[in-house]
């Protein structure tokens, strides 16, 4: 456990997220450099935009779009860029359409997903706080939408600017490797087996203060692996060094992890679907957990 986490330690600090000043350069050009450089723009239609401008008395972008050059999604993305705001291009947003708060961070959704994070940091992630903790994401059924969920608080946490780590945890079916297209050689179960394991924390392209750590290789064993103190112990690392840590769990279904995973989180938050989660199974699975973390930061019911 010791090597794998050495790696790990080294891996994240050589990938450490922006400081105040790295966005200067980015705050310091304007909305038509961005514009122009992301389509491509001939200085003949620059031209034509900026007398557009000047005629109507509007912005460059919206000139640009009214002139046919760039869209709407073009010009939102190069206010995200001026603003060190982390937005996916339209070629990202095919690869990991899941993650809506990166590929569409002004939609309903997104503003859903900074909603639960405005609550998780006065319930969870609180600096007044004497403990830090990791939220442990979990759900009655498989299917219930945990894995997205999860992925997208992550993205909205590090929206923030924070250092956020998003673990897979889920060792019967991980996907979140999948969810941000990310090598999953390596990961969380060589780790709490003793293996050595390079760079098993990988940061998001794109969201520069988002780290993952996938599962790696499936084991047999998985309820035994997070019921070791190695877990516990690396929890405990790993809200030292990040500022957000995000746990994804298994259903509650599929055994007892994610009631282990939770207390040794210290805090939880259900994501439950909605016409589709049983009230009675909802409610032991919320009493369960209250007395195994202590902490319930809530439930969420997730509609789709």
């Amino acid at each position: 456990m010791h090597t794998g986490n050495k790696n790990m330690t080294d891996y994240s600090s050589s990938n450490s997220a922006p400081g105040p000043n790295d966005g200067q350069a980015v705050l310091d050009r304007s909305i038509g450099d961005i514009i122009g450089e992301t389509r491509n723009l001939s200085a003949e239609q620059v031209e034509n935009i900026l007398a557009k401008q000047k005629e109507k008395g509007i912005r460059f972008g919206e000139a640009a779009v009214e002139l046919g050059y760039v869209s709407v999604d073009d010009v939102l993305f190069a206010l995200a860029q001026q603003f060190h705001y982390p937005y996916a291009p339209q070629e990202r947003r095919q690869v990991s359409p899941e993650l809506v708060a990166f590929n569409d961070p002004f939609s309903r959704q997104a503003e859903s997903f900074r909603a639960i994070r405005s609550q998780l940091i006065m319930r969870v992630f609180n600096d007044a706080s004497a403990i830090r903790k990791a939220l442990a994401v979990v759900s009655p059924n498989s299917g219930d939408g945990k894995t997205f969920v999860a992925a997208n608080l992550a993205v909205a946490l590090a929206q923030l600017g924070g250092r956020t780590l998003l673990v897979d945890a889920d060792m019967r079916s991980p996907r979140q490797h999948e969810v941000f297209k990310l090598s999953n050689n390596g990961g969380l179960s060589g780790i709490l087996s003793g293996r050595a394991e390079n760079q098993v924390v990988q940061q998001v392209q794109g969201v520069p203060s988002l780290f993952v750590l996938p599962v790696g290789i499936t084991p047999p064993n998985p309820l035994e692996l997070v019921e070791r103190p190695a877990f516990g112990l690396l929890i405990k690392e790993l809200v030292g060094k990040f500022d957000h840590v995000v746990v994804d769990t298994p259903a509650d279904e599929r055994g007892s992890d994610a009631m282990v995973i939770a207390a040794r989180c210290g805090a939880a938050m259900v994501v439950a679907r909605k016409h589709r989660a049983r009230l009675p199974t909802l409610e032991q699975m919320t009493k369960n957990l209250q007395v195994a973390c202590g902490d319930l930061a809530g439930v969420m019911l997730n509609e789709y």
